[in-house]
C-alpha cells in the first residue's frame, strides 16, 4: 500500500489510519511520503513530508519544480509497483494528481480529508470525481455534498476528537511543561511551515509583547517543530521576549491543554485549539497575490475551522492586513477580560467535540476494506 502525507497534520491523521489498517491487517506494508506519526506504524517514507508544506500560490511556484519532481518519480513507481491501495492523505494539490494518473492503472484510491470545495475553489469537485474512489470525510456535511456529484464517501469522524480528551487537563499539562499552576498562560502557534513562521512570527511575538505588558506575569508557550525552532528563537527574541517565555519543540498539544487561550495561525492547529475548549486569536499572513487569489475563491465568510464548523464568528479572525501586533494584541486583551465570554465559547466546544468524535479508525478501515473488495 502506497500514502503520502504532506505536512504535520497528515503526519498525524495518517498515523491514525494506520493504527486501524495495521490492526486489520497486521502484514500491512506502507511507503510514499510520511512523517515521524507514519514512521512510528512501521511506514517507510521516501521523502520526508516537509518536502511538501508549502502553502499559498507564489510559495508553491518557488518549490514548484522540486515538488513536481517528487511527484513525477512517486508516480512512476507506484505504476511499476502497481500496489492494490494508494491513499493520499490531505495535500490535495498533490495528491489529486497523483491519484488521477493511478486510478487509470487500476491502483485503488483513496482520499482522506476532503478538500475544502465548501470553503473555496468549489470547481476542484469534478477533479475529485475523476481521481477518486473513494473519500473518507472527516466532517458530518461532507458525504452530503460530495454524493450530489457523485462522488461516494464515508463520514468517520475526526481522528483529533478520539486523540484529544473531552475534559482536558489544564493542571497536568502545566506539570509536564514546567509552568505554574496558577495565573494566565497563553500559546503561540505560529505555524508550523517556513512560510507562515515567515509571516507570522513576528506580529505574534510582537503582539505577546504587548499582551506582557497589560497583563504582568502572563506566560508565554510556544510550540514548534524542529526545523522552525531557529527562526521562531529568533523571531521572539527580535520582539523583547525573554522573560516568561518558554519554546518547545513538538508539544503542541500540551500547550494548548495548558493554556488559557491562544494565538493561532488558521489551519488544522485551529480545530485542535477548539477541541482542548480554549479561546482563540485566529490569524493569517501569506504572500500578498496568494492573498488576493484565495480571496476571490473564498466561498464563505470565515477561515477558521471553529468558525467554518460553528456557522458563526465564535472567535476572532485577523487576516492579512488585519493581522498587525497592536490588533492581534487587542483581541487577545478583550478575550482575558471578558471570563464569560470565554466560558460561553467552553460550551460551544464540547458540544462541537461531541459531533466530530467517532471510532475514526475503524470507520475509516471498513470503508477501504469495502473499496478494495470492489477491485
Amino acid at each position: 500500500m502506497a500514502m503520502v502525507a504532506g505536512e504535520v497534520s497528515g503526519d498525524l491523521l495518517a498515523g491514525r489510519l494506520l493504527d486501524g489498517l495495521t490492526a486489520r491487517w497486521p502484514d500491512l506494508q506502507a511507503y510514499g511520503i510520511g512523517g515521524p506519526q507514519m514512521a512510528g506504524h512501521g511506514f517507510r517514507a521516501l521523502w520526508p513530508y516537509e518536502k511538501l508544506a508549502v502553502r499559498g500560490y507564489v510559495e508553491v511556484l518557488r518549490h514548484y519544480r522540486e515538488i513536481v519532481g517528487i511527484r513525477r518519480q512517486l508516480r512512476d513507481r507506484l505504476l511499476a509497483d502497481r500496489p492494490p491501495l494508494f491513499i493520499g492523505v490531505d495535500a490535495p494539490d498533490f495528491n489529486l494528481d497523483l491519484e488521477a494518473a493511478l486510478r487509470p492503472a487500476g491502483v485503488r484510491t483513496v482520499q482522506f480529508v476532503c478538500p475544502s470545495i465548501w470553503a473555496w475553489r468549489a470547481g476542484r469537485v469534478e477533479k475529485i470525481h475523476h481521481s477518486c474512489d473513494h473519500v473518507l470525510c472527516i466532517f458530518p456535511f461532507e458525504p452530503e455534498l460530495l454524493a450530489r456529484h457523485g462522488i461516494a464517501a464515508t463520514y468517520v469522524g475526526h481522528p483529533l476528537a478520539d486523540v484529544i480528551p473531552r475534559q482536558p487537563d489544564r493542571a497536568a499539562a502545566r506539570r509536564a511543561l514546567g509552568l505554574p499552576q496558577e495565573g494566565e498562560v497563553l500559546a503561540i502557534l505560529p505555524g508550523s511551515r517556513a512560510s507562515e513562521v515567515r509571516y507570522l512570527a513576528p506580529a505574534f511575538f510582537q503582539a505577546a509583547a504587548r499582551v506582557q505588558a497589560e497583563r504582568r506575569g502572563i506566560r508565554l508557550v510556544v510550540p514548534t517543530v524542529p526545523s522552525q525552532t531557529a527562526a521562531v528563537r529568533a523571531a521572539a527574541a527580535a520582539a523583547g521576549l525573554g522573560a516568561g517565555l518558554q519554546i518547545v519543540e513538538g508539544r503542541s498539544h500540551e500547550a494548548l491543554e495548558a493554556c488559557d487561550l491562544t494565538l493561532i495561525a488558521s489551519g488544522t492547529a485551529t480545530l485542535e485549539a477548539a477541541l482542548f475548549k480554549r479561546p482563540m486569536v485566529i490569524a493569517y499572513r501569506m504572500n500578498r497575490l496568494s492573498f488576493e487569489i484565495m480571496k476571490r475563491q473564498a466561498l464563505q465568510p470565515w477561515v477558521g475551522l471553529p468558525n467554518i464548523l460553528l456557522r458563526e464568528s465564535a472567535v476572532p479572525e485577523l487576516l492579512q492586513h488585519d493581522a498587525t501586533p497592536e490588533r492581534l494584541a487587542g483581541a487577545v486583551l478583550e478575550w482575558l477580560a471578558r471570563p464569560d465570554r470565554m466560558a460561553a465559547v467552553h460550551e460551544k466546544f464540547s458540544a462541537l467535540h461531541d459531533r466530530l468524535q467517532r471510532d475514526t479508525a475503524q470507520l475509516a478501515t471498513d470503508a477501504i476494506e469495502k473499496v478494495l473488495q470492489t477491485a
